[in-house]
């Protein structure tokens, strides 16, 4: 679990590890290449190994947790239907996206006008919480520009973002990973690829509104109600879980049933590394039930 340490620093880690999973008053998990496997779309949806068994588990104990997913082309409560549907018992509450932080944020900077480069995962959220959303027609003005899944990108598109982003929008991105673990093996996202040519023309400084942002990581503490020192946070991406966990004190486990392996975990510099990593949940729930 830890090739970089010393057989005696290797034991004195785990027991840490162990120590803090015990002692955690949430979890936060990753959805796809950590929970479960889909296509493109988040469909056909299968759980990983012991997926079912922590989060039944976790019940079982009291211990709250969220499923937390840079995905947006679903609601967090279309997602939460389609977990329930392969045998997670999880809430609407319990499901987030990155429409989940950006509302929190958006509401709290009151922003009452957003773009959405996006579909209804992203759009739905907005409206509910009484804020605007603005088509990317013409030269729209606007408090914001929010960037997510969206195959539909064109020019015209394009261009009305700029105009937006000239005129005053602030620009918040899903995410900036540049894939995501499917059943087929890594797909591309949209996300950064749109923010990138909205930056290249603009000028304008990315947000980040979900994983690894602090926002993500403070929007689910606050779900749960802990702080995120309290939360463990396990997740397949080295460059989303493993560094906003971190950051944010949270016990970071990462798991190579998605996107990392060990190699590309040791490339993280040492302040983003996960605290331990594990092959999948199974070995999660070994360690759990230790």
């Amino acid at each position: 679990m830890f090739p970089d340490l010393s057989p005696e620093a290797t034991a004195d880690r785990a027991s840490e590890v162990v120590r803090r999973l015990r002692a955690a008053r949430g979890f936060l998990f990753d959805m796809d290449g950590t929970l479960v496997l889909g296509d493109q779309r988040n469909h056909g949806l299968a759980p990983l190994p012991g997926a079912l068994e922590t989060t039944r588990l976790l019940d079982r104990r009291g211990v709250g947790y969220v499923v937390f997913t840079n995905g947006t082309p679903r609601t967090p409560q279309g997602y939460a239907q389609e977990l329930r549907k392969v045998g997670f018992a999880l809430d609407d509450s319990r499901m987030l996206t990155p429409a989940s932080s950006a509302v929190e944020l958006f509401v709290r900077r009151g922003y009452r006008r957003v773009i959405v480069l996006g579909g209804e995962g992203m759009t739905l959220p907005l409206r509910e919480a009484g804020i605007e959303v603005v088509e990317p027609v013409g030269r729209p003005q606007a408090d914001a520009v929010f960037i997510g899944w969206y195959r539909e990108f064109s020019i015209d598109t394009l261009e009305s973002a700029c105009h937006a982003v000239w005129g005053g929008a602030q620009v918040f991105s899903a995410s900036q990973s540049m894939f995501f673990a499917t059943a087929q093996g890594r797909a591309l996202g949209t996300s950064r690829p749109i923010s990138a040519m909205i930056r290249d023309l603009t000028g304008c400084r990315i947000n980040i509104v979900g994983k690894p942002s602090q926002e993500a990581l403070r929007c689910a503490a606050r779900r749960l109600r802990v702080s995120p020192r309290e939360l463990v946070v396990v997740g397949d991406d080295p460059s989303l879980e493993m560094p906003m966990a971190r950051r944010g004190g949270a016990l970071a486990v990462a798991v190579r049933s998605g996107l990392g392996d060990d190699e590309a975990y040791a490339q993280l510099p040492e302040a983003q590394r996960p605290h331990v990593v594990l092959d999948g949940l199974n070995d999660l729930l070994g360690l759990m039930r230790s």
